[in-house]
């Protein structure tokens, strides 16, 4: 029993230890993406409870935001392999929808009666869900070359 989690519970783990995730630069990344999850859940959750009728495609698209920032919030959490294939897609298709909302919105707006999480490139964020993507993406393929780079 060499770790602390195996002195703890008295039990040796079976499998390779999970690759952590959250070190260096995905610490910020949890972090953004938390609050992400906080801002895009509160924010679907008080429109579709008050307003739904208003601009159902908007709130509903706002939730579908929250539920990605919390898939990806976890998976980097989680840590291994399997988490940061899921991370990766997850960000990219992400990017996906920001892109097409973003553009959605600037195409045809009057589609659009209330903003969504991801209107205008996420402008009412600070364009976070626009560059959030972009430095997950970029840092869990970087982090996944170091660690196969140190590994060999």
């Amino acid at each position: 029993m060499s770790t602390t989690e195996e002195k703890r519970t008295g039990q040796q783990r079976t499998g390779p230890a999970r690759t952590r995730l959250i070190s260096g630069p995905g610490i910020l990344l949890v972090w953004l993406y938390g609050v992400m999850v906080v801002g895009a859940v509160s924010r679907s959750a008080y429109q579709i409870a008050t307003d739904f009728g208003r601009a159902p495609l908007a709130y509903s698209l706002s939730a579908v935001a929250g539920l990605v920032y919390g898939f990806i919030t976890y998976s980097l959490v989680r840590g291994g392999e399997k988490a940061r294939t899921a991370a990766l897609a997850c960000c990219a298709a992400e990017l996906v929808g920001v892109l097409t909302v973003g553009t959605w919105t600037l195409a045809e707006p009057s589609a659009f009666p209330d903003a969504t999480v991801w209107s205008d490139y996420g402008a009412g964020y600070l364009f976070i869900p626009v560059l959030l993507p972009l430095s997950a993406l970029y840092w869990l393929r970087k982090a996944r070359r170091q660690e196969r780079a140190a590994a060999a």
